[in-house]
C-alpha cells in the first residue's frame, strides 16, 4: 500500500512538474527576446547608403538609423521576426528553437526631414562669381520671396536630385530642387527621364521652341494683351495676361500630358512663378509697348548695366506678373496649370556665370543646352524682344523671343507631401514617393 502511493506521489510531481514546463514553454513559444549571448545563432547584414548589404562583425543589433527589413530577414524554423518601432528591439516569435538572417536598412529620412534640420545659412554669396562647388554643403543660402524666407541650393549641388512622377511613355522623371519657398514647398526643374524602377537618367530637354513672334514688347510676356500679330499701344495693353505666348501652350500641353494625366498632379502646389516685365527709368525709354527700346528690371539688378550691381531676388515686383492658377495662392490668377519656368534671378542664386562667364559645373547647366528662364532682359532699338537664357557654356545671357531654345519646365511641390518623399538626395538615392 505504501508503495503505491510513493508510486501515485511521483506521478503526482512529475505531472505538476510536467504542467509547469509546459506552461514556460507555451510563453517561451509566445514570444522571445533576442538577447546578445545569442547572436552564434543570426547572420546580420547591414545596408549602406548605395542600397548594398555586408555581413555584420559587430555583436550588438544596429539601433540608430537602422530598421529591420521583415521581408528579408528569414528564420530557418519558420520563426517570425518583429521589431519595436520605439526601442528599436528585435523579437522573435517560435515553436522550438531557430537559427535567422537578419538584414537591417538604413533608415531613409524623408525631404521634410532634411528640410526641419538643415542648417539655414545667413551670409549673402557673391553672386557676380559662378559657383563651381558645392557651397550649400553645410546649409542652404536664405532670401526672401513672396512668402516669406527662401532657402536655395548653390553650386554642385549633389544632394537635390528627385525622382517624381512618371512620364507619358511611363519613365520615371528627374528633378532638381532649386530652392524651398517661403510657404515650405519645394521648387524644382526638370531634368531628365530614365527607366521606371532605376536610379540612373538621361538629362534631356522635353522640347526646343521659340517664345514667341516679335516684333513688340508685349511679346516679352508669359502671357500678353489682344490678339497675336497685333501691335501693342500701351504698356498696360502689352502686360495684359490675355493671350498665351508660344511657349506656355507647349508647357502646359506637356504638363497635362506627363502630370495630370498619369495622376501626379495632386502632389504640385500652385505657387508664384515671376515673370518680371518691370521696366527700369534708368536705361531706354521706360514706355514698355509696341517697338520701343526698353530695359526691364532684371537687367538692372543682374548687373548688365553695371557690373558692381548683381543682386538676384525672388521677391516679385509686379503683382501683375506673379503667375498663379487661384489668385487665393498670391498670384494673378491667369495660370491654367501650375507649372512654368526657372527666373534669371534663381539662376544667379544657383551659381551660374554672367554673360560670357561659363561654369559647366552648377547644377542648373544642361551639358551645353540653351535653354529658356520666364524673365524679361529688354527691347532693343530695332523692336526685337528679348528673354534671359543659359548658355551652353552654363552663363546668363540673353536671346530674341523667336530662337528656338530647349525648355526645362519647373513645378513645386506641396509642403504637405515632402514627408512621403524619402532618400538622400544623391542621384543613386534620389528623394522618390516611398
Amino acid at each position: 500500500m505504501k508503495k503505491n502511493k510513493k508510486i501515485l506521489l511521483a506521478i503526482s510531481i512529475i505531472s505538476v512538474i510536467g504542467m509547469i514546463s509546459a506552461h514556460v514553454l507555451r510563453i517561451r513559444e509566445k514570444r522571445e527576446e533576442f538577447v546578445e549571448d545569442k547572436k552564434e545563432f543570426i547572420a546580420m547584414y547591414i545596408q549602406d547608403e548605395n542600397g548594398d548589404y555586408s555581413a555584420s562583425t559587430t555583436k550588438t543589433f544596429p539601433k540608430t538609423g537602422y530598421i529591420l527589413n521583415k521581408e528579408k530577414s528569414k528564420c530557418k524554423n519558420g520563426g517570425n521576426l518583429s521589431q519595436n518601432p520605439t526601442t528599436k528591439k528585435i523579437n522573435l516569435s517560435v515553436n522550438h528553437s531557430d537559427q535567422c538572417t537578419l538584414y537591417f536598412d538604413k533608415e531613409i529620412p524623408s525631404l521634410k526631414e532634411f528640410y526641419d534640420s538643415v542648417t539655414k545659412k545667413s551670409e549673402v554669396p557673391n553672386f557676380a562669381n559662378p559657383a563651381t562647388t558645392d557651397e550649400t554643403a553645410d546649409g542652404l543660402f536664405s532670401m526672401q520671396d513672396d512668402y516669406g524666407m527662401s532657402y536655395y541650393f548653390r553650386g554642385t549641388a549633389p544632394n537635390n536630385f528627385v525622382k517624381f512622377g512618371q512620364d507619358a511613355n511611363g519613365q520615371d522623371m528627374w528633378w532638381r530642387i532649386i530652392r524651398f519657398n517661403g510657404d515650405g514647398s519645394a521648387r524644382m526643374i526638370y531634368e531628365g527621364v530614365g527607366a521606371a524602377g532605376s536610379n540612373t537618367y538621361t538629362q534631356k530637354a522635353p522640347f526646343r521652341i521659340r517664345w514667341n513672334q516679335s516684333k513688340d514688347a508685349k511679346y516679352i510676356g508669359w502671357m500678353y494683351g489682344g490678339a497675336s500679330g497685333s501691335a501693342s499701344t500701351s504698356k498696360d495693353q502689352a502686360q495684359r495676361n490675355e493671350t498665351n505666348s508660344e511657349l506656355k501652350i507647349k508647357v502646359d500641353e506637356w504638363y497635362k500630358t506627363n502630370i495630370v494625366d498619369t495622376g501626379f498632379h495632386n502632389y504640385v502646389a500652385d505657387a508664384i512663378f515671376c515673370n518680371d516685365r518691370s521696366i527700369s527709368n534708368e536705361l531706354g525709354t521706360g514706355l514698355g509697348y509696341g517697338k520701343n527700346y526698353t530695359i526691364y528690371g532684371a537687367y538692372i539688378r543682374l548687373g548688365y548695366a553695371s557690373s558692381k550691381l548683381v543682386q538676384p531676388q525672388f521677391i516679385c515686383p509686379q503683382n501683375n506678373d506673379k503667375f498663379t492658377v487661384k489668385t487665393a495662392n498670391g498670384g494673378n490668377g491667369a495660370l491654367t496649370y501650375p507649372v512654368g519656368l526657372v527666373t534669371a534671378d534663381e539662376i544667379l542664386a544657383a551659381g551660374g556665370g554672367r554673360n560670357g562667364v561659363g561654369n559647366s559645373a552648377y547644377y542648373l547647366y544642361r551639358n551645353g543646352n540653351i535653354y529658356w528662364t520666364l524673365t524679361p532682359d529688354l527691347v532693343d532699338d530695332d523692336g526685337f524682344p528679348y528673354i534671359f537664357i543659359v548658355e551652353s557654356m552654363g552663363d546668363l545671357t540673353f536671346e530674341s523671343v523667336n530662337i528656338n531654345r530647349y525648355t526645362y519646365p519647373v513645378i513645386n511641390l506641396k509642403s504637405e507631401y515632402l514627408n512621403q518623399f524619402k532618400g538622400m538626395g544623391t542621384i543613386s538615392n534620389p528623394y522618390s514617393l516611398r
